[in-house]
């Protein structure tokens, strides 16, 4: 049976986010609060962690998993990032944005899309989020919290302590989630391509 912390939203206590961090370093499945709708997580490279996402979520193999970062510059560790790129990218993050670019070496090729070899990352601007993967020191590997035969992800996580409690190790209950994902941009060719409209607006 899984952990349940309730977290303060705006000033999360640092015992409980040490402990959900510990938790998935050890290999655990993570449920956490991001500034778009509530997510899943686990350690990168994780494969059996990811593994169960993929099971609890009933992801087709060809569903890959974003690499959550806390900040630019642990992103450009993992992404191909020319100037261009990181201009967009620097006005747009933190926020709920998920940005597709050419992979470095540094990322698992289980993450990697097995033809273009591209990567979907974001930085979270979400207290939380940003406190676990402080705490973590490395980035997530993560996707929604939608349940299958479900059109829109968890958002009141108390409620659906039944259906998640035996699924992953740890819930972080940051309050009441959002129901829209993040905006997709695809920066790959050099220019913004949206592929897919969300929570963020690209401004023209």
């Amino acid at each position: 049976m899984s952990q349940y912390l309730a977290v303060h939203p705006t000033h999360p206590q640092q015992r409980l986010v040490t402990r959900a961090a510990q938790i998935v370093k050890e290999g655990g499945v993570i449920v956490y609060p991001t500034d778009s709708t509530y997510a899943l997580g686990c350690r990168l490279g994780d494969k059996v962690a990811a593994d169960r996402i993929r099971m609890l979520r009933r992801l087709e193999r060809d569903h890959y998993l974003t690499l959550v970062c806390r900040d630019l510059s642990e992103l450009a560790a993992y992404a191909r990032v020319d100037n261009q790129s990181y201009r967009v990218i620097k006005r747009y993050l933190p926020g709920p944005f998920t940005f597709v670019l050419s992979a470095t070496r540094e990322v698992p090729r289980r993450l990697v899309h097995r033809r273009r070899r591209t990567i979907g990352l974001r930085v979270p601007d979400n207290v939380i989020a940003q406190a676990i993967l402080a705490a973590l020191g490395e980035p997530m590997m993560s996707t929604t919290l939608k349940l299958p035969d479900e059109d829109l992800p968890v958002t009141d996580l108390e409620s659906r302590r039944p259906d998640l409690e035996h699924a992953v190790d740890v819930i972080v209950d940051g309050g009441t989630g959002g129901v829209q994902p993040t905006t997709v941009v695809d920066l790959t060719d050099g220019a913004l391509t949206v592929t897919r409209a969300g929570l963020g607006v690209v401004d023209d």
